[in-house]
């Protein structure tokens, strides 16, 4: 087992999961830099018409500042136009009234800092998968830079194929739209679509870390 760093994403995808699960510890990096076009403030959901980019406003986007201090743009009530997509999407899911109605409460928490919102989610998301690893938000990672240490921040990226995620080998599970299987999705769409058996497939979908 290995210690896992990793950046904060909004609402995660199930690769992102997928490279924590079998984690000795997992430190979320908050001093790193904020970079646009990333899973930072960016997550995919599917819909009837097929995948779908959730986008969280921000101010600075361009400044490339500290990601604990990058402030959400409220003026724009993303919250609502996000819940109504993921309403749209999953309301008639198996699970999503098991676990609406908390994801919608941090939405509409309207937090000032995307670093917090994404804080909360994370937390909120390793609860429902039962995932216990102690998890450590680090800004001075001086101490922690240590070489049993795997720093997987950028590993996940927009633009990187899911064929260079050499840990993960997505599953198939039954999803609500089309007959062809999409992966890689935010974690909303394992936990709505499957329930407690989430872990499991989140479980069959990952590749051994040792000697990579």
């Amino acid at each position: 087992m290995q210690r896992i760093l990793i950046e904060p994403h909004y609402l995660p995808s199930i690769a992102y999961f997928s490279a924590i699960y079998n984690a000795e510890e997992i430190i979320i990096a908050s001093n790193g830099r904020f970079e646009k076009r990333t899973y930072l403030n960016r997550s995919t959901i599917l819909t009837a018409n097929g995948p779908l980019d959730l986008s969280v406003p921000v101010f600075g986007a361009n400044k490339r500042i500290p990601i604990q201090e990058v402030k959400i743009d409220c003026h724009e009530k993303w919250m609502n136009n996000h819940w109504r997509a993921i309403q749209s999407a999953y309301g008639k899911s198996p699970f999503f009234d098991f676990y609406s109605e908390e994801f919608k409460a941090i939405l509409y928490a309207e937090s000032s800092h995307l670093f917090n919102l994404n804080k909360s989610l994370l937390t909120m998301c390793l609860k429902f998968l039962q995932i216990d690893t102690p998890v450590f938000w680090e800004e001075n990672l001086d101490e922690k830079a240590k070489p049993d240490l795997r720093d997987m921040r950028g590993d996940i990226h927009p633009r990187k194929p899911i064929s260079e995620l050499f840990w993960f080998n997505p599953k198939p599970y039954q999803q609500i739209f089309g007959s062809n299987f999409v992966s890689n999705l935010n974690i909303l769409d394992l936990l709505f679509c499957t329930g407690p058996e989430a872990i499991e497939v989140l479980k069959r979908s990952i590749v051994t870390l040792e000697n990579k």
